[in-house]
């Protein structure tokens, strides 16, 4: 097998590989992007048929290439958001090589640069972009037996209703893919239970301005890190029919048991925490704290914006929270299914370079890895809330671009040969034509 020689080598060509790739492109830096399936291909199959994006078209996108189809307050199917980074790789003729898989990445002994080894041919190159963003390995926490019911599947795998088997559902997890597929199954004629956990909740919209705007007004998707104790902190917020504000008050009215947060299981009972009522309160605290600061916004900017005080009502506890149930007999409940939805964990098993902590988690700084030469992009909160967002990433790569831009500089610096220009005499307190000394 031929060892082909590449300045730069992108792994993954999802949305922050497309992104890298282009500014790569824009500084003229040789470089090929290496995909084992097709590009944007977690869009494409690892997402449920009816999902949606989180953020309006105007808002979740690149800067230079707005969706086509769609208005601008409308969100993306995902079938969309695919064609979209298709479409947006062949504006700029993106060098990506789909059906290429990297098996292997190790750092060259004695000599600059890594040595790639994938499904077709082995790389040297002088830099690696891991772009496979945060949505690696689907993470199903061990509690239920996989035996206890007939099917237990991760959101990833979750196509639609008619994917599971007759019965109840119990759905863990009260983030955007947890509540959506709940009132998903819900509506097709399931007895549902959703299991929430700790969780923030904006306002889809108020007083006329989507929660993104929000977001980017006040400062909020420039914070650098989480709030302490909130790193695991999911958004309920939803695009799907036309985008609605969250309130897990209405899903309780719709006929969803809501439970709070998956604690174990024994002898075919799941137990869950007494914690809903908190965790309801938590979001509800989260989403009035953004309409204050919303409104302290427009007061001290002078926006005409049209009130909305009603958003402001809250209406009473739902039942399940006041009177919760902690254990569900899932033979007794008829329940066959579950669904997790209970995010991803990252998977760099083919990264065999120093860039990782005791943990095993990505070493880096705004992506910028303890390695040498290996960079990260697409991780949540890489430089900011917004990284791991469809625009955000764009900016990330920017920055890893320019990071690999003044890394070229450099290693191209060479040191011009002969003897050095003898410098320019210059006055020093320490010599006699210095200002204020006078020749003995």
């Amino acid at each position: 097998m031929s060892t082909q020689e590449i300045e730069v080598l992108v792994v993954g060509a999802g949305q922050a590989g497309v992104a890298i790739s282009e500014h790569l492109t824009n500084y003229g830096i040789p470089h090929v992007v290496l995909e084992r399936h097709r590009i944007a291909e977690r869009w494409r199959t690892e997402r449920w048929d009816s999902l949606v994006t989180n953020g309006p078209a105007w808002h979740d996108r690149f800067p230079n290439l707005q969706f086509a189809g769609i208005r601008p307050d409308d969100f993306a199917s995902k079938d969309q958001v695919a064609e979209y980074f298709t479409n947006y790789a062949a504006h700029f003729n993106a060098p990506i090589r789909c059906g290429v898989e990297v098996t292997s990445v190790k750092k060259r002994p004695g000599r600059r640069g890594f040595t790639v080894e994938t499904s077709e041919e082995t790389y040297a190159a002088h830099y690696v972009v891991a772009a496979t963003g945060p949505f690696q390995a689907p993470v199903i926490p061990p509690i239920i037996p996989q035996t206890a019911v007939d099917v237990q599947l991760h959101s990833s795998a979750y196509k639609n209703p008619q994917q599971l088997p007759e019965g109840t559902v119990l759905v863990v997890g009260g983030g955007s893919s947890g509540v959506q597929i709940a009132d998903e199954i819900q509506k097709s004629g399931r007895q549902v239970y959703l299991s929430v956990g700790p969780h923030d909740r904006p306002p889809r919209n108020y007083r006329s301005r989507d929660f993104v705007w929000w977001l980017g007004v006040l400062g909020k998707w420039e914070a650098a890190t989480p709030p302490a104790g909130a790193e695991h902190v999911t958004i309920a917020v939803s695009g799907a029919q036309g985008g609605h504000t969250v309130d897990f008050r209405d899903l309780a009215v719709g006929g969803i048991t809501l439970v709070g947060r998956t604690a174990g299981y024994e002898t075919g009972t799941v137990r869950f925490n007494d914690d809903l009522k908190t965790n309801i309160a938590t979001g509800d605290a989260n989403y009035l704290s953004l309409l204050k600061e919303a409104d302290a916004y427009i007061e001290r900017n002078g926006l005409d914006l049209p009130e909305a005080p009603e958003a402001h009502v809250l209406g009473d506890y739902p039942d399940a929270a006041l009177d919760p149930v902690l254990e569900l007999d899932l033979g007794a409940s008829g329940v066959s299914s579950v669904v997790w939805a209970t995010g991803y964990a990252v998977d760099y098993g083919w990264l065999d370079v120093n860039a990782f902590d005791d943990a095993g988690k990505p070493s880096h700084q705004r992506g910028v890895s303890s390695e040498p030469g290996v960079y990260f992009l697409g991780l949540p909160w890489q430089s900011r809330r917004g990284s791991s967002f469809i625009w955000g990433v764009w900016h990330d790569a920017k920055y890893v671009a320019d990071h690999i831009v003044m890394q070229r500089v450099y290693h191209t610096y060479r040191q011009v040969p002969g003897p050095r220009p003898a410098p320019s005499r210059r006055p020093t307190r320490s010599s006699p034509d210095a200002v204020g000394v006078q020749p003995a």
